[in-house]
């Protein structure tokens, strides 16, 4: 069973930057590609960033350029790196693990992050 534990969010301002962090539960990283979702009322979660088992990343349209997902492997640790925020970047943000073999999802329990002046 994998443990996701997000945090790092919270306010900030746009234009500003936030680093978000997913703790797992052990050294999974091999086995699973991992990725941040977001989510807002009344929207379906959507994927920002996924940095799979092989090291390669990918992101949304709406994110390229601004988020970088990178990982600590020595930490067991996936980081979302958020520059140059928007208002629209507001959501509740969740830690993905998705074990490459049986396609199993897991999820962490989400982290609020807010843009406003």
């Amino acid at each position: 069973q994998v443990q996701l534990v997000e945090s790092g969010g919270g306010l900030v301002q746009p234009g500003g930057s936030l680093r978000l962090s997913c703790a797992a539960s052990g050294s999974i990283f091999s086995t699973h590609d991992m990725a941040w979702y977001r989510q807002v009322p009344g929207k379906q979660r959507e994927a920002v960033a996924r940095i799979r088992s092989d090291g390669s990343t990918n992101y949304a349209d709406s994110v390229k350029g601004r988020f970088t997902i990178s990982r600590d492997d020595a930490k067991n640790t996936v980081y979302l790196q958020m520059n140059s925020v928007k208002p629209e970047d507001t959501a509740v943000y969740y830690c993905n693990a998705r074990d490459c073999i049986t396609t199993w999802d897991y999820w962490g329990q989400g982290t609020q992050v807010t843009v406003s002046s």
